[in-house]
């Protein structure tokens, strides 16, 4: 059980592991936090010993290449982190009986469907990020069947780290318009759901009432980068009226983004566990701690 042995956090100094950590805690179960410095996923004899070392009863890999246009002229090093570090992971939690949580993206879909992605639905990524991610994905399955489980999330936002959310709550402050992509739609998450249902998810496979396998950890509803900085103005008490919609072509970049990110979620019931409630809803609690931390000159 989750009280007799700690849980391992890799990636610690990240955004989405902050909140891992701090849900932990809250749940009272003792968590090794371990950032990149601490623990390099890629080598697999470092892995292998401290994990060994600590016997874990679940692992959190929070531990990621999150830069997709890099990853474009650099997919051997993204690889290194995205497919080949899982996979080290997997393989030592498979010596040590222990549950792996690894977090992955809805990269790894083709981004042209007209309603949400199924858990099963078949992958197909178009930039060397997805492709990366989709092989780290590919790992933990095949070697962890019983205790590998792959969580999907998308559009991530909050405290502790640079992102959309927070980038357009600076802009408000110094810019007259913004111009905001409107033909991307997606699910804004808050890491704060996402780690609680991270949490959620590793009790019950401790427990053994949550069936290994792929979820997707993304918001309910559905919006567009557009319909997310009106949504961002609004709760700031400005006018949403300042943001303009544009096109994916006005902002060019190396990787392609998937025209359509919304994921379906009808796994987490399997699991006893509720999905994500809506983007929007999630937003309005998420703001005013976002707000405070920009105030205090953070991140």
């Amino acid at each position: 059980m989750s009280g007799t042995r700690s849980w391992l956090v890799t990636g610690a100094g990240g955004m989405l592991a902050r909140d891992v950590l701090a849900r932990l805690a809250t749940a009272g179960i003792p968590a090794v936090a371990l950032t990149r410095a601490e623990l390099d996923i890629t080598d697999p004899a470092a892995v292998r010993e401290v994990l060994a070392g600590h016997r874990p009863a679940a692992v959190v890999n929070c531990a990621a290449w999150t830069a997709v246009d890099d990853a474009e002229t650099r997919e051997d090093d993204a690889l290194r982190i995205n497919g080949d570090g899982p996979r080290h992971l997997a393989e030592a939690c498979r010596e040590l009986d222990a549950v792996l949580l690894h977090v992955s993206t809805d990269y790894v879909f083709p981004g042209d469907a007209d309603k949400p992605y199924a858990e099963d639905a078949p992958t197909g990524p178009r930039s060397a990020y997805g492709r990366t991610k989709l092989a780290g994905e590919q790992a933990v399955l095949t070697t962890l069947p019983d205790r590998g489980f792959v969580v999907r999330t998308a559009w991530l936002y909050g405290a502790g780290g640079g992102n959309f959310v927070h980038t357009m709550i600076k802009l408000e402050a110094v810019k007259d318009t913004l111009d905001v992509v409107d033909d991307q739609r997606g699910q804004p998450t808050w890491t704060v759901d996402l780690a609680d249902r991270l949490v959620r998810l590793g009790q019950g496979a401790l427990e053994g009432s949550a069936p290994a396998g792929v979820y997707h950890g993304t918001s309910a509803g559905e919006t567009t980068w557009f319909g997310l900085t009106r949504e961002i103005f609004r709760l700031l008490g400005a006018d949403p009226e300042r943001v303009r919609p544009t096109t994916s072509a006005a902002f060019a970049r190396p990787a392609p983004r998937p025209a359509y990110s919304v994921l379906g979620h009808s796994r987490w019931r399997q699991a006893g566990i509720e999905p994500i409630r809506d983007w929007s809803e999630s937003l309005s609690s998420a703001m005013p701690v976002l707000v405070a931390e920009l105030q205090e000159g953070n991140p």
